[in-house]
């Protein structure tokens, strides 16, 4: 028996019964354009398309997006809890977060104007659901950029054995981020994104070769690591929960879809390989490394290794920053121009505001990785803040909503229903204990000196 958890066919809001979601800007324009809702009307007639993305595009584009900073923690994870609970844990969230992407891509097929959590904020709690909802995607973009900026900072301090102050290296790392963001199509981006799934592939081959052969404290493995502290142990597992926390990103990615129902296979693409790949890379590193191996991962290869993959990763480093920044500032752009074609066009007003808002967040991402330069504790702190509520807690949250009124008409239907709650529930879990740790490591000054030139 198929699960019963088929989506109707997708109809605009006004013919569902729904409300029509206005922008909150004070005409009250209609702030939801053509291309967003399925029609190419405004895309033949503007100097800017938007819907060019087909499948392997946006498949791509999130392999992109969250390999790099996953890559770099999980080994060291591995070695904090120990080996069979690392392993299941990046199954087992590898699965859950397959499937809340998949709420999130069939609440997109069935509200076509949903182009961000902000949006569907609107259309469950009217504008204070939209507000709360967009300085929440925007902030946790924002984060995730910022260990971005901190990310190049690091690999040039190994590459050149810090030759300058780290804060010149984030600054390097951030105007680079902002010249990369300026394309407003994702489609630009996939192509550079294909450079960037390949570097970051040869990098962590290259380092995992080199620790074999090195075999610093090759078998020194424990399946489960005994008496691990409850606060030591929450740090690790935030580190596995970032490495999935791609899904603030996922309705924007949708909506540049030429169709929209292909989202399925460009998430299953994304996550089977990034299931694959973290646990080859963490387990073998883990296993040549032993309990010593270092965060960030690469960090783990003999010296010369480690300066030439960190080398190698730069353009994953980079654009997977990128594309985080591309949906944080396309977000405001349309927000900005709500009701307006300015988007649309390629005049001295859009093309100018897209570049100070790109300007704008790119400064403020440099910010908070300065602010914070401890590596670990910035992935805790987007793990806790916001991956456990975009990958866990909300799209759960979708069902609910849509079936709203039908939740437990079916067994089948039924079951799913107590699934998504306890989905839910466990990003909460995972809100509240990560949030305790980071807030006990800041309180020991672990976070480090805020734009200091140390490492």
């Amino acid at each position: 028996m198929e699960p019963d958890i088929t989506i109707p066919e997708a109809l605009p809001l006004d013919q569902r019964g729904e409300k029509n979601v206005k922008s909150s800007t004070p005409g009250g324009e209609n702030m939801f354009k053509p291309w967003e809702t399925g029609s190419d009307d405004v895309g033949a007639l503007s100097d800017i398309e938007y819907k060019t993305c087909e499948w392997w595009h946006t498949g791509i584009i999130m392999i992109a997006e969250i390999i790099s900073l996953g890559v770099l923690a999980l080994p060291q994870a591995l070695a904090s809890i120990g080996l069979l609970p690392g392993i299941l844990l990046i199954v087992g969230l590898g699965l859950i977060t397959t499937y809340t992407g998949y709420l999130i891509g069939q609440f997109k097929i069935a509200y076509p104007a949903m182009q961000s959590f902000a949006d569907c904020g609107e259309l469950i709690a009217g504008r204070v659901g939209r507000e709360v909802m967009a300085f929440c995607q925007v902030l946790i973009l924002l984060f995730i950029m910022a260990a971005h900026v901190l990310s190049f900072g690091i690999a040039m301090n190994v590459m050149t054995e810090h030759s300058q102050c780290t804060v010149v290296f984030t600054t390097i790392g951030m105007v680079v981020s902002f010249l990369l963001c300026l394309p407003r199509t994702l489609k630009n981006v996939s192509y550079v994104s294909i450079l960037s799934c390949i570097s970051i592939l040869v990098a962590v081959i290259v380092s995992m070769v080199a620790i074999a052969i090195r075999k610093q404290d090759m078998g020194n493995v424990v399946a489960v690591q005994p008496n691990v502290p409850l606060l030591k142990g929450i740090g690790p597992v935030m580190n596995i929960v970032l490495a999935y926390a791609g899904h603030v990103t996922f309705f924007t990615l949708t909506s540049e879809l030429r169709d929209p129902r292909e989202f399925t296979k460009s998430l299953v693409f994304m996550n089977s390989f990034a299931i694959c790949f973290y646990l080859v890379m963490s387990v073998t590193i883990y296993y040549y490394a032993g309990p010593n191996v270092a965060s960030p991962a690469l960090g783990s290869a003999p010296p010369l290794v480690a300066k030439i993959a960190y080398g190698i990763a730069l353009p994953t480093i980079v654009v997977a920053g990128v594309i985080n920044g591309s949906v944080a500032c396309k977000y405001v752009y349309f927000r900005l121009w709500a009701g307006t074609d300015v988007v649309y066009r390629n005049s001295a007003k859009s093309l100018g505001s897209w570049v100070a808002i790109c300007a704008g967040a790119w400064v403020c991402a440099w910010a908070v990785a300065e602010a914070i330069p401890n590596f670990n504790l910035l992935l805790g702190l987007i793990a806790a803040l916001f991956g456990s509520w975009y990958s866990y807690t909300l799209p759960p949250v979708l069902f609910l909503y849509q079936y709203r009124g039908h939740l437990f008409d079916t067994k089948t239907r039924s079951a799913f229903t107590i699934l998504n709650i306890s989905i839910s529930l466990l990003g909460l879990v995972i809100c509240i204990m990560g949030m305790w740790s980071s807030s006990v490591e800041l309180s020991r000054g672990s976070g480090g000196r805020p734009f200091s030139c140390a490492a």
